[in-house]
């Protein structure tokens, strides 16, 4: 009994570490989306710079963006690594990558 309660206890901690970075990606996917909106690179950075700022995006900055164009729409693409310390000396790492619509 008291090993199940350990790990629903450690199952319950990582998905408390967990759930903030998710958050995070998800508003960075928002944030790619308003941004391929632009239509030059500069414009591009500047509306995610914007974008993150008013959503506390601290992960990845416009100057990360990979920005290309597929036809005449505007593609900003990214990818991060996020790495979450669960006690010393493991950490677990999750690496996110996404694109515009």
């Amino acid at each position: 009994m008291l090993i199940v309660g350990a790990l629903i206890v450690f199952c319950f901690v990582v998905g408390a570490k967990v759930v903030p970075t998710v958050i995070e990606y998800q508003a960075i996917r928002k944030a790619a989306d308003k941004a391929a909106t632009g239509t030059t690179v500069a414009e591009v950075r500047a509306t995610f710079d914007r974008a993150a700022a008013v959503d506390d995006i601290s992960s990845i900055k416009g100057t990360d963006l990979v920005v290309s164009k597929n036809g005449d729409k505007v593609v900003v693409s990214f990818a991060y690594n996020k790495e979450i310390e669960l006690f010393p000396p493991a950490y677990l790492l999750i690496k996110y990558e996404g694109r515009s619509k």
